[in-house]
């Protein structure tokens, strides 16, 4: 099975079919997909200008859209080092059982679904790279009362989320499932009042 970098190799390779290098992209999703492979695989074709189901995209922007996933991809790894180096440090000195920040990274395992958009359709508009960026300072701040990536105030309860966690809080500005460390109990609590408030 080839690994994220060969199919990378794949998507850059003008020799390869168009059509192959279409798939490489889409297989590239499978090792990395921030939004999940749907709604990162709509995010890509927006940004770089081809249509989801555009069967022959030009092959300028299919590299294009691979650059964006790799910039992202780069800013997750990173993230990853750091944390590995935070447990050493933590479990060295004592610090066995992990915190709530844990418990979502370990949900988010390789960086798919980091945040998990449950609508294909509705994603952040900015740089997956810069999206990332935002949500990992999030996490190693204190708590807040608004959605991380677009400052969005509307957290919407879901239930019937098609991702783990099955249940929480959603932005309904850029489509997010915003990680529960992020916020402090009195939004997630706002949060599931107002799902009790629309289900009533």
């Amino acid at each position: 099975m080839a690994g994220f970098r060969s199919l990378a190799r794949q998507v850059r390779d003008p020799r390869c079919d168009l059509a192959l290098r279409r798939y490489s992209l889409r297989k590239c999703l499978e090792r990395f997909a921030p939004y999940g492979h749907r709604a990162t695989w709509d995010h890509l074709c927006s940004r770089a200008g081809f249509g989801p189901e555009d069967r022959s995209p030009d092959p300028a922007r299919l590299v294009a859209a691979l650059e964006e996933l790799e910039e992202a991809r780069a800013v997750w790894l990173a993230y990853e080092v750091e944390f590995a180096e935070r447990r050493r440090k933590e479990k060295h000195d004592g610090l066995r059982r992990p915190g709530s920040v844990d418990d979502w990274r370990r949900m988010t395992w390789g960086g798919f679904g980091v945040a998990w958009c449950d609508d294909p359709r509705v994603h952040p508009r900015e740089p997956l790279a810069e999206v990332l960026r935002r949500l990992i300072a999030a996490l190693e701040r204190a708590p807040g009362s608004c959605c991380p990536v677009c400052d969005g105030e509307r957290l919407d309860w879901r239930d019937d989320l098609d991702h783990e966690p099955s249940a929480g809080p959603v932005c309904a500005d850029c489509g997010i499932l915003v990680p529960r460390p992020v916020l402090t109990p009195g939004a997630l609590g706002a949060a599931r009042r107002g799902r009790l408030l629309m289900s009533a």
